[in-house]
């Protein structure tokens, strides 16, 4: 019986050979690559990125302290992974990193889900994430119009909520901002 010979592990290489519309992240050795998201996800992550900037970036009419990133490159150990948003407080992001990726594990991360990356989304990056402590992560789906927010706890996550609608969003860590769900999604108008 002859065995498979094993398959190697992708690495940046494989990365930087693929084209420029198309994303690329390594989870565990496998590279993963997929376009550019539709429109309807740009708006979700584009008006979340809204709703948490100002108050928890900026500090307009909220705490301030902390800082975003869309789309950022994040190395996690063997992982390269890139989430839709990822914020991190300031004082963990300090000095601000100068290279072409990011380190540091985030404190809060989004993933707008698609069907053609939320299997990946909800395993093997949801796997990683855990393994690198990030404490918290919303899973925001712009065709099902929900938010899923999930907290690190004892090394599982826990779903603190599912909401749908026009539901006010006032989840950890952002309890100190409240917006409706819907503020989200593209208009019914022209959607």
């Amino acid at each position: 019986m002859n065995a498979l010979p094993k398959l190697r592990d992708a690495t940046y290489s494989d990365l930087e050979a693929l084209p420029p519309h198309v994303t690329g992240q390594i989870l565990f050795g496998v590279l993963h690559a997929h376009p550019r998201p539709a429109p309807r996800h740009g708006v979700a992550a584009n008006r979340l990125g809204t709703q948490v900037t100002g108050p928890f970036d900026f500090g307009t009419r909220g705490p301030g302290g902390w800082i975003f990133i869309v789309e950022p490159e994040l190395h996690l150990g063997p992982h390269v992974v890139v989430p839709d948003i990822a914020g991190w407080k300031i004082e963990r992001l300090t000095p601000f990193p100068d290279t072409a990726f990011i380190e540091t594990p985030p404190d809060w991360l989004a993933e707008i889900l698609s069907p053609s990356t939320q299997a990946i989304d909800r395993t093997d990056k949801l796997a990683v994430y855990a393994e690198f402590g990030v404490r918290h992560c919303w899973y925001v789906d712009p065709i099902a119009k929900t938010l899923e927010v999930m907290e690190l706890t004892g090394g599982k996550w826990l779903l603190l909520a599912a909401l749908k609608d026009a539901a006010p969003v006032c989840q950890p860590p952002f309890e100190a901002h409240t917006f409706p769900l819907d503020n989200l999604w593209v208009p019914d108008a022209i959607g």
